[in-house]
């Protein structure tokens, strides 16, 4: 074999192999847009560069499928619904504290849920894996939480943190809803 044949066979061999590899990255990226959703352009804003966001949402998919995440019991369940629907109801009389209830109520579910609750930036971390469609109105509603917290939230405000905080609420019993049950 001459050795111009074997250049363009080592040429050939390594375009093959750059071909492949940016498909494959391109195949990840779509995957992960569409998995992720909005949070993908956030993460994608926050890093400045799409390699070094991919390498955090893959990091956040292989952290989330260590965690035991798990249906509620189904009387946990209607007792989380019940509670939702008494903190909505408490709102037209005390919204600060309705607001503030909505929010540990949030928290509690998640927690149940196997969501570790510690730190808030963790938090939104994890939830984005699975629940990133909902995720924009559960920041929302913390950036409410935040400026109630201050002194500097209205009625309308808190109002609208309780329909922020009610879209993650949801999503949380309607996502575990659809999970199979498993016996221990």
């Amino acid at each position: 074999m001459s050795s111009e044949l074997i250049v363009v066979a080592v040429v050939s061999v390594a375009l093959v192999a750059a071909v492949g590899y940016w498909l494959v990255r391109l195949r990840r990226r779509h995957i992960l847009r569409d998995q992720f959703g909005d949070e993908y352009e956030i993460v994608l804003e926050e890093h400045g560069s799409k390699r070094q966001a991919e390498r955090e949402l893959a990091a956040r998919q292989e952290r989330h499928d260590h965690l035991d995440i798990r249906p509620l019991d189904p009387v946990l369940h209607k007792r989380y619904a019940e509670q939702w629907r008494a903190v909505q109801a408490r709102f037209v009389d005390e919204p600060s504290a309705a607001f503030e209830e909505a929010d540990r109520l949030v928290e509690d579910v998640m927690a149940d849920r196997g969501y570790p609750v510690g730190d808030l930036n963790q938090r939104m971390a994890d939830l984005s894996v699975e629940h990133s469609n909902v995720l924009r109105h559960y920041r929302r509603a913390h950036q409410i939480a935040q400026a109630s917290a201050a002194g500097h939230a209205t009625t309308e405000d808190l109002r609208e943190g309780m329909v922020q905080y009610r879209q993650l609420f949801d999503a949380l019993l309607e996502h575990q809803a659809a999970m199979p049950t498993t016996r221990r």
